[in-house]
């Protein structure tokens, strides 16, 4: 009897623990245990296009394209990879990696950019796959 009575508490304990965890006092007094949902946010720059690269189905380190062009503002890279070799696309300015879609491998993917006026390079970021050739130039006008 008392070790049903001792299981009887904790389970009532950790039931209110658990409920206290999601509630928030708001400026009523009254609890939420809904949480604000994040701002959205849009980007800063204009613009909206969408670029497609795909890997070599072969399996060859080598994108079907070499050179890229834009208009400055959002831009999407849709990157298609049919072969069983895994690859990505990075994009970066310089020294300065602007992000790269993910490293996929039979499949396709996509990221968007917000890249402004210039001249920029994209390579698989996979080890040793840009030195054997898989790059190429981005021009943001």
């Amino acid at each position: 009897m008392l070790r049903r009575s001792l299981v009887t508490c904790l389970l009532v304990a950790a039931a209110a623990a658990l409920a206290a965890c999601g509630s928030s006092n708001n400026d009523s007094g009254s609890a939420s245990s809904t949480p604000a949902a994040p701002a959205a946010t849009t980007p800063a720059t204009s613009g909206g296009q969408t670029l497609a690269v795909a890997a070599d189905p072969s399996g060859k380190f080598a994108y079907d394209k070499t050179t890229l062009t834009a208009k400055a503002g959002q831009v999407t890279i849709d990157f298609t990879n049919d072969s069983q070799i895994p690859h990505n696309v990075t994009i970066e300015q310089g020294e300065d990696e602007q992000g790269a879609t993910d490293t996929i491998q039979g499949s396709k993917t996509s990221k968007a950019f917000n890249l402004k006026a210039g001249t920029y390079s994209f390579y698989c970021s996979v080890d040793g796959h840009e030195a054997a050739g898989m790059k190429g130039t981005l021009t943001v006008k």
